[in-house]
């Protein structure tokens, strides 16, 4: 009867014979033959055995050892990092038609003041805000249809450049405290306010276009974060939370409602998924000044002032922080 050996799934096997009649074993595993020794007890006679340990299938501990070599050659692919962003090589300003009505501080490399005149706008003010934002929007659209791999930001900023001026408006961002560029664009994790440069977006990144236009004497504000080819899992969560939490502030918005809600449904909202909120950036009121009070906390905050009917202000879109 064979013996039991003390792994599992092996056992030390009979002795072998020689007899062409046996069949054949295929064992899993296969090892040397081992000689053992045992005494009759009488004087020094010695019996050799040679026997092998035999198994059809791998012990306990070699299983989990394999499954674990295994588990971590996933995650090694689950968790491989992109490389870090580099800087591309910027090319100059774009021109913009002399015709074109432009901002104040066009011709200025001086960073302005954040105005602290709150912009309430009467209903022509409205109607022009309306028009510029609209224009802002489509411009937005258009530029996420350009997002793929191989695509610079350079190149969308030209298309974008070229779209607003046609439409005889002016890009906010050229010239604002220096800035070459008449878009922003933030790729992985730039949080805000990247430069278009000669970098090529590759599949996987995701890049927040922020828009803004001078139409009218009036600036129209917004941005989206947009996905690039096949994106994994996680990062398109953390966009679609983001996006949630911009629709979640915008819901309390209304004639005498407190600033502090809106920080205060976006912290809630991102926390409920494990992100927290960037306090860096902040939103701000737009209309004929490009940045002015009140300042727009996305966290949670005690800060005092009320909305206004006719009030036009940012909530910015843009990354949660993981």
């Amino acid at each position: 009867m064979p013996l039991r050996s003390p792994f599992s799934g092996s056992r030390l096997a009979t002795p072998l014979s020689s007899s062409p009649r046996d069949p054949p074993e295929r064992p899993f595993l296969f090892g040397q033959p081992l000689r053992t020794s045992f005494s009759s007890g009488q004087g020094k006679s010695v019996v050799f055995k040679r026997v092998v340990v035999k198994s059809r299938k791998l012990s306990g501990l070699e299983e989990a050892m394999r499954i674990r070599r295994l588990r971590e050659r996933q995650s090694t692919v689950k968790e491989r990092k992109r490389p870090s962003l580099r800087r591309g090589k910027v090319s100059a300003p774009l021109p913009v038609p002399e015709h074109i009505l432009r901002p104040p501080y066009v011709g200025s490399n001086l960073l302005p003041e954040i105005s602290s005149e709150y912009q309430v706008h009467d209903d022509e003010g409205i109607i022009r805000m309306k028009a510029s934002c609209e224009l802002a929007a489509r411009v937005l659209d258009f530029a996420g249809t350009l997002v793929r791999p191989s695509v610079t930001t350079n190149e969308i900023d030209k298309a974008v450049h070229e779209m607003i001026v046609q439409a005889g408006a002016y890009p906010s961002p050229l010239g604002y405290g220096g800035f070459p560029k008449s878009v922003c664009t933030s790729v992985n994790e730039c949080m805000c306010h990247g430069i278009p440069d000669s970098r090529q977006l590759r599949d996987g990144d995701i890049i927040n276009i922020d828009v803004t236009v001078y139409l009218n004497g009036y600036h129209g504000d917004t941005s989206k974060t947009f996905l690039c080819g096949n994106v994994d899992e996680p990062t398109k969560q953390l966009v679609k939370v983001t996006e949630e939490c911009l629709e979640r502030a915008i819901s309390v918005c209304k004639d005498g409602a407190s600033f502090k809600k809106i920080g205060k449904k976006i912290s809630d909202h991102a926390e409920r998924y494990g992100y927290g909120v960037v306090e860096r950036f902040v939103g701000h009121g737009v209309g004929k000044v490009f940045h002015s009070e009140p300042i727009i906390l996305h966290h949670r905050n005690d800060n005092p002032g009320f909305m206004i009917e006719g009030q036009t202000f940012t909530i910015v879109r843009k990354k949660a922080q993981v």
